[in-house]
């Protein structure tokens, strides 16, 4: 019998032991093809950087760390089937990404059946740190409201009164204008929101006619929600057509995204105002400094702010994860509630109540060319404070 307990504390030592020795995985969904992809790219960047820098300081609990990506298509059943695979077939001790707000949603009520934390790097619609909310589900990245309670602010003292949008035919277009227009409305009771607007479907290829429509309706300010591939060709199209001619006030709710600014160059016209959930420029901080120096060293571009979500991500299941002193899924998630870690955009903090992170947006003008980096600079800028931006937890809709 003592022999026999011995051969079996033997096994179970030598299997501690090798479970120790192995990698811990990340898994990551993000778009990777179509007219989005680039963001995925970067997003990648960011993550594989991070990852090199933590194996090369010791890993994390005394293991390296490695990293799956999968494709997420833009599409819900793509994410999850995709999740899944890197739950189930990868063995993946985390997960991080996702791009779309519609995938968000949709992926939401799936991840506390993978007991397996996902961090949001990336899509902002409220419903998943809100009326959707689980104790599974955790975001950094800057959200909706947050950032349409600083373009409210920015629009408010423009001096516009009528607005109207273009922004893309689900969740993220429509709930920006929704939020927008509320927000707005605050500081503004006599601002107008119109009722021309303009969605046009995710991945359109053609803006002609809503532009047309837009200017059509003669609006003062102009709320644009299109990002990526859709935000460049709109932006090619409506220059060809006078659009940033006319007498408008422009906000493009993310359109100081590196992804967007590297495709379009001087393209981009010189004036409009510019949201982003990071700006490389706009934080003084060591960790932004060293982030934005490696990521240049590394890539030889100025970081997006999916490339910074990536890179903070990782860093936050750093600390999680030696917070816990494990990488349960279930132990690492109840880790992140409430937890602050260090990130490029300073000290975050994990907010208990509903997994948000208190982040806000940073807007400005479009300025001359920067030519370090190739892309546009920009001017007269705003960091929100993200408790300035942020809904109290009873006003989002979550109970965890």
């Amino acid at each position: 019998m003592a022999v026999a307990a011995l051969a079996a504390a033997g096994i179970v030592g030598s299997m501690a032991a090798q479970a120790a020795e192995d990698p811990i995985k990340l898994g990551a969904v993000y778009i990777r093809s179509g007219s989005a992809s680039s963001y995925g790219a970067f997003a990648e960047q960011g993550m594989k950087l991070a990852i090199e820098q933590i194996n090369d300081n010791g890993g994390v609990l005394g293991r390296q760390l490695e990293y799956e990506i999968e494709d997420s298509q833009g599409n819900s059943g793509t994410a999850i089937q995709a999740m899944r695979k890197l739950v189930y077939q990868e063995n993946v001790d985390a997960l991080m990404g996702i791009d779309s707000s519609g995938v968000a949603q949709g992926v939401a009520s799936t991840v506390p059946q993978l007991q397996t934390p996902l961090i949001i790097t990336h899509a902002a619609t409220p419903d998943v740190t809100g009326k959707m909310c689980n104790d599974y589900v955790y975001r950094l990245s800057v959200n909706i409201v947050q950032n349409m309670r600083g373009a409210a602010e920015i629009a408010a003292d423009s001096g516009a009164k009528r607005w109207t949008t273009i922004g893309p035919d689900y969740a993220f277009g429509r709930q920006s204008w929704d939020f927008f227009g509320q927000a707005l409305k605050e500081k503004n009771p006599d601002a107008e929101l119109m009722s021309e607007t303009a969605f046009p479907r995710f991945g359109a290829e053609e803006f002609t006619p809503f532009i047309n429509s837009i200017m059509d309706a003669d609006p003062d300010g102009v709320l644009i929600s299109l990002w990526g591939g859709d935000l460049v060709n709109f932006v090619r199209q409506a220059s060809d057509l006078g659009f940033f001619d006319q007498d408008m006030e422009i906000m493009f709710t993310v359109g100081a995204a590196t992804e967007v600014l590297d495709a379009l160059g001087e393209q981009m016209p010189e004036g409009v105002w510019l949201g982003t959930r990071y700006w490389f420029d706009a934080y003084d901080n060591p960790t932004n400094r060293d982030f934005v120096a490696a990521y240049k060293e590394r890539y030889d571009k100025a970081p997006s702010y999916n490339a910074e979500g990536a890179y903070a991500a990782v860093y936050a299941y750093k600390a999680a994860m030696e917070k816990a002193g494990t990488t349960d899924g279930p132990k690492v998630a109840e880790a992140l509630s409430g937890m602050s870690f260090d990130s490029p955009m300073g000290e975050i903090t994990f907010r208990a109540g509903d997994h948000q992170t208190l982040v806000g947006p940073t807007w400005g003008k479009a300025g001359p060319m920067d030519d370090e980096f190739g892309i546009r600079s920009l001017t007269d800028v705003h960091v929100f404070d993200g408790k300035d931006v942020t809904p109290a937890v009873e006003e989002t809709g979550c109970s965890l």
